[in-house]
């Protein structure tokens, strides 16, 4: 028992899965566990940053806090229902998507996340480490320049090649240590920032047309949008969860590990910008510190660890759902090297980077088209119930069949709506109805309704019939 008991406290074995379902003896995650990763991924300084974003557009502070809760509320809530599909089947997200995509119509899906993952992997490095060399200023390295730049990127993408590389256990074991020291970190600079300005909370610069404008903007930026971003992560964690486990405790622990950090984290950005301070967290924290930016320096650095050992290890996944022949750890390593001279471009072009951030900003409206399809088909279509031998059969006699058109249709069709309602950070993602409606955006809801509703209508025309067999993975 006590050996037990240690293996849950640090469990640090070497993950050997690949996206095979992970057999019962192996799941042996706990709703805890799942809310420091999510709460790790989010516990960042751009969520910080993302909260300022509505007084920048001129909303007020309560007005602002009251789009990040109920944003959450909903979006958090599409999350902790994709997760639920990991722990019920144990399988990855993009191997579920194989239930209504097909069998290599999931390469379609597959492809996107593989692409945004390891697009997120530079990006996520990149951008904290002007925020590093000045923390490093701070502290008394004097014109700390590119080679340490490159020192301290190069170091952080290691790290998190390390920790993916092993696998799960790892990732959750890091997440499972350090959240709480980067939450207690985030916890001094909540008080100081109260300490230090003078929060407005009811003052508002715009009204009309206007206002609902800048309430769609962010609620897509960290609303109900940013719930949305994570969808296609989710199983690939929580297919690692004890199956025993109560799904409420699946839905809530998930659920609250993205929606606290995102709106504690989001409020307190909005409560230094309504006073028109410096929205910088680390400019403003650095200079109260003082000789403790250390604490800062370990947050700044977290922040992008926590986030990227996700993203690698998806990435990972969603290459192997490709049907690619390889070890799980080979494939990782790939993606490691893919990002470092990803980051490396960075580093050398800040233009391209900037540039390059801002698209992927934008492109992420594929999620929703996505996410649409995923949920009508698993909750409406199966009733959350899922054959998962079949999602692993040959292409060429698969019982989900090889190509969902329908599935495929409808996404193209969401993705397309999504983007005329989409105003993103790069003119081409700005798209005809968003332009028309004085620049609102409502991406996530057009994409999400769209290709939902067209898939549940093409789904008994263009379907394939399914084929039975093995008794269906049955919900709890």
């Amino acid at each position: 028992m006590a050996d037990q008991r240690g293996a849950e406290l640090v469990d640090v074995r070497l993950d050997q899965h690949g996206i095979q379902p992970i057999p019962a003896e192996d799941r042996t995650s706990t709703p805890w566990q799942q809310f420091w990763i999510w709460g790790g991924a989010n516990l960042a300084p751009i969520n910080w940053v993302l909260g300022a974003l509505g007084i920048i557009l001129g909303l007020s502070l309560v007005e602002t806090l009251l789009v990040l809760v109920i944003g959450n509320l909903v979006g958090c809530t599409l999350f902790g229902l994709f997760c639920i599909m990991g722990h019920r089947t144990g399988v990855n997200q993009m191997v579920l998507s194989r239930a209504a995509f097909g069998r290599r119509g999931a390469y379609l899906p597959a492809t996107a996340q593989m692409l945004m993952t390891m697009g997120w992997l530079g990006v996520n490095t990149w951008i904290v480490l002007d925020l590093v060399l000045g923390i490093f200023h701070e502290m008394g390295y004097e014109n700390p320049g590119t080679g340490t730049k490159y020192a301290v990127g190069i170091g952080i993408m290691a790290v998190q090649a390390v920790i993916a590389v092993v696998g799960f256990y790892w990732i959750q074991t890091f997440e499972k240590w350090t959240v709480p020291v980067a939450a207690a970190v985030m916890g001094l600079m909540t008080i100081l920032a109260f300490r230090e300005v003078d929060v407005v909370w009811n003052t508002s610069t715009v009204g009309g047309g206007d206002k609902w404008t800048a309430i769609t903007q962010l609620m897509t930026a960290i609303g109900i949008g940013w719930g949305i971003t994570w969808l296609s992560w989710s199983s690939d964690y929580t297919r690692f969860i004890k199956p025993e486990t109560p799904e409420r405790k699946v839905f809530w622990s998930t659920f609250a590990g993205i929606f606290v950090p995102t709106v504690w984290l989001g409020f307190v950005g909005a409560a230094i910008a309504s006073a028109g301070t410096e929205t910088d967290p680390a400019a403003l924290v650095v200079a109260a510190f003082g000789g403790v930016s250390i604490l800062i320096l370990f947050l700044v650095m977290h922040g992008p660890v926590a986030t990227n050992i996700l993203n690698l290890y998806s990435a990972t996944l969603a290459a192997l759902s490709l049907d690619i022949k390889a070890a799980r750890w080979k494939v990782a390593l790939a993606v490691s090297a893919i990002g470092t001279l990803a980051l490396i471009a960075f580093i050398e072009s800040d233009s391209f980077a900037t540039d390059f951030d801002k698209w992927l900003v934008s492109v992420v409206v594929w999620i929703a088209a996505w996410g649409g399809v995923m949920l009508v088909d698993y909750y409406i279509v199966r009733r959350g119930q899922i054959d998962v031998a079949g999602l692993y059969d040959d292409p060429a006699s698969a019982r989900y069949g090889d190509i969902n058109w329908a599935a495929v249709i409808a996404a193209l069709a969401g993705l397309v709506a999504g983007w005329s309602w989409e105003y993103g950070l790069v003119e081409f993602f700005q798209g005809p109805v968003a332009k028309a409606t004085n620049n609102t955006d409502l991406s996530w809801l057009a994409a999400f309704v769209v290709s939902g509703g067209l898939y549940y209508v093409l789904r008994p025309i263009l379907a394939k019939e399914e084929r039975p067999s093995a008794a269906p993975t049955p919900a709890r």
